[in-house]
């Protein structure tokens, strides 16, 4: 009788299927059809961001000879192909969020325990011409947290600064 809550925003079920697919994907070589056929694409995985040249160059802002020595060969080759050169920031999760405990106590706001697990997953591709250049993906495989709020006196807990006026 606790609520739970689902937030979902990818029709990849396990944080590895997603990892994946990222993985099989090789600069240089393949395309945006490659891309499309694998899952990755803007039009059907929401929370994805799609990167002009600008978005690209002020992430990488190669300010000196240094830094761009620094920076991977896909990446400058991105920066190198100018207008062509695009990319995509995918934010993908999954993550249930369910209170657990009894429920009076829950309900009465006495104790309320909730329950976070799933997985999120982050990742940068980088085209130039249609052409991966560059991909890197990090993220959580797993999440797995527990918040315990305790309220002694319940529903009156917060009748206390309600009450007291502020001296101003």
């Amino acid at each position: 009788m606790l609520p739970t809550a689902r937030n979902t925003t990818s029709s990849f079920v396990r944080f590895e299927d997603l990892r994946d697919a990222v993985q099989s994907v090789q600069p240089m070589r393949s395309d945006l059809d490659a891309l499309v056929r694998l899952g990755i694409d803007p039009a059907k995985l929401p929370n994805t961001t799609v990167l002009s040249y600008a978005d690209v160059l002020r992430r990488f802002a190669p300010g000196t000879v240094a830094i761009q020595d620094e920076l991977a060969p896909g990446i400058v080759a991105c920066l190198a192909a100018r207008e062509s050169c695009r990319g995509w920031e995918l934010n993908v999760s999954q993550i249930l969020r369910a209170r657990t405990g009894n429920f009076f106590a829950d309900f009465f706001r006495f104790s309320r325990h909730t329950v976070t697990s799933g997985w999120r997953f982050n990742a940068l591709i980088l085209m130039a011409n249609d052409v991966v250049v560059y991909r890197a993906w990090g993220g959580q495989p797993l999440v797995n947290q527990v918040d315990i709020e305790r309220n002694p006196l319940g529903p009156l807990q917060e009748i206390g600064p309600a009450i007291v006026r502020s001296p101003l």
